[in-house]
């Protein structure tokens, strides 16, 4: 009796992992498709500008840094790490959070621990 199931259990428990291994392709292909948000062009054909690595002067990271720290209840330090990546990647994503695609530098560049340096 126990000689029956055996073969059937083993047969099950492959066509389950063939399932498994199916689905995980798919995800992985998925993921792998997936195109990279770019940069909006603007009519004149520059993309943003101060929202691309390199598109900003040094004295243009003040205003730019106070509208990106202008909602977080941390501002000093928000202005403070937001002005040193302006200054060494001269740009700050747009928007008050988020966005960090536009602006490689900024969002590669981190801490001891490996937390993100630029808010």
């Amino acid at each position: 009796m126990a000689m029956g199931r055996t073969p059937s259990l083993v047969m099950l428990a492959l066509a389950m992992l063939l399932v498994l291994i199916g689905e995980n392709r798919a995800a992985i292909s998925s993921s792998i498709e997936a195109p990279s948000p770019q940069p909006q062009m603007r009519s004149n054909n520059q993309t943003m500008h101060g929202a691309t690595e390199g598109s900003l002067e040094p004295h243009e990271c003040g205003p730019r840094c106070s509208t990106r720290c202008s909602k977080t209840q941390y501002k000093k330090p928000c202005l403070f790490f937001c002005q040193k990546c302006c200054a060494k990647c001269l740009c700050v994503p747009p928007g008050t959070y988020g966005n960090k695609q536009f602006c490689p530098c900024y969002n590669n560049w981190k801490t001891k621990r490996g937390g993100p340096k630029c808010p």
